[in-house]
């Protein structure tokens, strides 16, 4: 789908929602005595804070004007243009992506054509962005028994295409793949599937957007223990990002300013502890030479077993 990056419900219900928190902590107001003052319920108050819930630009200006007396026309006109924005995100998700994706990754979608910054780490596979298409198939068939067939090709779609916007872009962000080690010895599909997904891993890494760095099994045991994790930086302001945590039965977006920068620190603190790139890129094409080489000879020994 194109979209202008402007164009985003995802988030320009955060930004409606950061600017109206930050309005009523400048005023000193609580949300109980924000709800009163507008005859709404507190939960109302606290739904649109929080994201849960969009809101009208009718009630958006009754806020900043009446409430947050808010008097500069150019910032009131561009949050409620925001508002409005917000308000469209079932028009803006397609019906399968509503349909057959989880929640979190719907708007991850969104919030990735935003991001200046994608920090990431995998424990165990090389992430959906990077992924060919026999690699993203064999992973997926692990799921056979939970999804449909349908879901499972939504899934691969998107998956094929979020590199095009996250990798392959143009005006992409700036990618940083932190990988555990053990992603390397973990054979998916078979091993030719696994010798095409680390020599395009390879080619990958020398994008000038693109930043690989391998975290050595020594090192890795501590940072093994979050699960595979995003960072995604919105903009220059290091606080202005999100986190999105995927498991194989859920997966969340995160926007707890909290819970984001622990997790930024933590991609930070291993990424110094890492191999470096160039290292980093070696020791894939070094798992990459191995897989062939075992490939050429499992090929050879099975010519002359022919009779």
């Amino acid at each position: 789908m194109s979209v202008a990056r402007d164009d985003l419900p995802a988030v320009s219900r955060r930004r409606v929602r950061l600017a109206l928190r930050a309005a009523r902590e400048r005023t000193g107001l609580s949300q109980s005595e924000v709800a009163k003052k507008l005859g709404w319920s507190l939960s109302k108050v606290q739904r649109i804070e929080l994201g849960e819930v969009t809101i009208s630009p009718t009630d958006l200006r009754a806020l900043l004007v009446d409430i947050y007396q808010l008097t500069d026309e150019g910032r009131i006109a561009e949050l409620v243009e925001e508002a409005r924005v917000a308000r469209r995100e079932r028009y803006w998700t397609a019906p399968e992506h509503r349909d057959y994706l989880p929640s979190g990754l719907v708007q991850l979608l969104q919030f990735e054509l935003a991001a200046t910054t994608i920090k990431e780490y995998q424990s165990t596979l090389i992430p959906g962005h990077l992924q060919t298409p026999a690699f993203a198939e064999a992973t997926l068939a692990w799921y056979e028994v939970t999804l449909s067939e349908e879901a499972r090709r939504v899934r691969r779609d998107v998956r094929l295409a979020r590199r095009e916007r996250v990798i392959d872009h143009g005006s992409a962000p700036e990618y940083r793949l932190l990988l555990d080690e053990s992603a390397l010895w973990r054979i998916i599909g078979d091993m030719v599937i696994t010798a095409d997904q680390f020599e395009d891993l390879a080619a990958a890494a020398q994008r000038p957007n693109v930043h690989v760095r391998v975290l050595p099994m020594d090192n890795g045991a501590v940072m093994g223990m979050f699960g595979g994790f995003s960072v995604l930086h919105l903009g220059a302001d290091p606080d202005d990002a999100v986190l999105y945590r995927e498991s194989y039965t859920r997966d969340e977006l995160v926007e707890d300013p909290a819970e984001v920068d622990y997790h930024r620190l933590v991609f930070d603190r291993f990424w110094d502890r890492s191999l470096d790139e160039a290292a980093s890129r070696a020791l894939v094409l070094a798992r990459l030479f191995d897989l062939r080489a075992k490939i050429a000879r499992m090929s050879g020994n099975d010519q002359g077993m022919e009779p």
